[in-house]
């Protein structure tokens, strides 16, 4: 962290070894049984969040049903991912989720999940780029936030781990 205070220029300094963070929240979401929309592009799998649930020091509220994360999988086996939707924190400020990320599930990962499986996060590359965005004057500090997922996949659920980048 030292490093990053200094007046020497970003290429003078040392690589950093790993990346200086500060956990923001757990978010949990319930999931829809998907569907797979083939398409000329690779299949379309629409997540349908059913509602989940926020909580970190900081910021704690509700995952509003209604998301929607549409999963591509390319032919590269990669799933990428587009997540949209809402919270609503328990002080009532109204917040907008979005994310992107990408996905790398196991050879035998969407059979496993077809059969009320977790995969667990040691065997799954499951990493999203959260943004939140909101007016409310109370948490205006999100908007300028830097985010990282950590995610797992379970039949039903998709659970994060958000980090602020500091």
């Amino acid at each position: 962290m030292n490093a990053i205070l200094t007046t020497q220029s970003l290429f003078e300094q040392p690589l950093l070894e790993e990346m200086p963070i500060r956990h923001l929240c757990d978010l949990q979401v319930d999931l829809e049984t998907p569907i797979a929309i083939p398409t000329p592009r690779g299949t379309l799998v629409p997540y349908i969040g059913k509602g989940g649930r926020l909580e970190g020091p900081k910021l704690r509220g509700e995952f509003l049903p209604g998301s929607v994360d549409w999963v591509a999988i390319g032919a590269d086996g990669i799933s990428r991912l587009d997540i949209r939707g809402a919270i609503r924190t328990d002080d009532g400020a109204l917040v907008y989720f979005e994310s992107k990320g990408v996905a790398k599930l196991p050879p035998d990962g969407r059979k496993r999940l077809a059969k009320g499986e977790r995969l667990p996060f040691g065997e799954t590359y499951l990493r999203t780029t959260p943004k939140l965005e909101t007016s409310d004057e109370r948490y205006l500090w999100l908007n300028e936030l830097v985010l990282l997922g950590y995610n797992e996949m379970s039949a039903g659920r998709i659970d994060f781990r958000i980090y602020q980048v500091l």
